[in-house]
C-alpha cells in the first residue's frame, strides 16, 4: 500500500496564505499580542518556516500593510477609468475606498491600528500607504485642474485622504452607513471647494 505525496504548496501561494492568516490575527489581537505561534499553527505550518519567509514577527506585519496598499491601489486606480469628468472620478475613487474598507474589514482594522506606532517601520509603511493614496488622486486631478498649479493639487489631495480617513472611522461606529452613503458624504463637502477649480 503507498501512500499518495502531499502536493507542496508554490511559494507564492504560501505566502499569500500566511499573509492572509497573520491579518486575521493581528487586527483581532493587536500586534503585540499576536503570537507567532498561533499564526503558524492557524496556517498550518511550522513557525521556524513564518520567519524564514518574513525573517520576523515586524516583518510579517509590514507584508501584511504592503499586501493591503497593494490592493487598495488597484482597486482605485481601476474604478477611476473611463471616469467622464473629475466630479464622476472622485466619486468612483471614493467608493472604490469606501467599498475596500468595507468588504477588507481586517486589513483596514490592520492599517487604523497601526498608524499610532509613531516612528517605527510598520507605522512607515502606513504614511507609504497615504502618500499612495496622495499622489494617485494628486495625478488624477490634475488631468482635470487647471495646469500649473500642482502644489494646489496636491494640498487638495492631502485633504481628500485626510478627510476620508477619519469617515472611514467614523463609519465603523455606524454600520448601518453603506459605502455608497459614505461616498456622498464625502462628495458633498468634498466637491463643493475642487469643483471651483475643474475644468
Amino acid at each position: 500500500m503507498t501512500t499518495a505525496k502531499r502536493k507542496r504548496m508554490p511559494r507564492a501561494d504560501r505566502m499569500r496564505q500566511m499573509i492572509e492568516v497573520a491579518e486575521q490575527v493581528f487586527s483581532q489581537r493587536g500586534y503585540a499580542a499576536a503570537s507567532m505561534d498561533e499564526i503558524a499553527e492557524l496556517v498550518g505550518v511550522s513557525k521556524p518556516m513564518l520567519y524564514e519567509y518574513f525573517n520576523s514577527k515586524e516583518g510579517l506585519l509590514l507584508a501584511c500593510i504592503r499586501e493591503s496598499r497593494a490592493v487598495l491601489r488597484e482597486v482605485t486606480e481601476q474604478a477611476t477609468v473611463g471616469a467622464a469628468d473629475a466630479e464622476d472620478a472622485l466619486r468612483r475613487g471614493l467608493l472604490a475606498f469606501f467599498v475596500f474598507i468595507r468588504e477588507r474589514r481586517q486589513a483596514w482594522s490592520l492599517l487604523r491600528h497601526e498608524m499610532a506606532l509613531i516612528g517605527t517601520p510598520a507605522a512607515d509603511e502606513v504614511e507609504e500607504t497615504r502618500r499612495q493614496q496622495t499622489d494617485l488622486i494628486a495625478a488624477l486631478m490634475s488631468g482635470y485642474f487647471d495646469s500649473g498649479d500642482d502644489l494646489r493639487a496636491e494640498a487638495a489631495a492631502e485633504f481628500v485622504v485626510g478627510a476620508c480617513e477619519r469617515l472611514a472611522i467614523w463609519c465603523e461606529r455606524h454600520d448601518e452607513v453603506s459605502p455608497e452613503s459614505a461616498t456622498e458624504y464625502a462628495m458633498d463637502v468634498l466637491w463643493s471647494g475642487l469643483e471651483r477649480r475643474a475644468r
